[in-house]
């Protein structure tokens, strides 16, 4: 069965930092470009960033960039989501996704772990 599961959430103050991480079950992520999205109670779903199968290519929202940084992990089960200079409007449940196109979009991802919350205040 494939399976994303995202890990890290919690709670942390204003100009903080958090690492997220999605790793994968029943198959790799090698092969797949890999999307970190995030939703805000009463919001539609954003996309935050997204890697290129590669990992040589990225792109970011403009309301994280300079803030976010995706990477592939060594192994290739993993995806992390390094986030810095934390803002209390980052507060949202993110999810990782895999799917076949370089895209924030979310309807261009297949597979989608079931989220971590992540909540930024003092």
């Amino acid at each position: 069965q494939l399976q994303l599961v995202e890990s890290g959430g919690a709670l942390v103050q204003p100009g903080g930092s958090l690492r997220l991480s999605c790793a994968a079950s029943g198959f790799t992520l090698d092969t797949y470009f890999m999307g970190w999205f995030r939703q805000a109670p009463g919001k539609e779903r954003e996309g935050v960033s997204c890697i290129s199968s590669s990992g040589n290519s990225t792109n970011y929202a403009n309301s994280v960039a300079g803030r976010f940084t995706i990477s592939r992990g060594n192994a290739k089960n993993t995806v992390y989501l390094q986030m810095t200079s934390l803002k209390p409007e980052d507060t949202a449940v993110y999810y990782c996704a895999a799917g076949r196109f370089f895209s924030l979009a979310s309807r261009e991802y297949r597979y989608w772990g079931q989220g971590t919350q992540v909540t930024v205040s003092s």
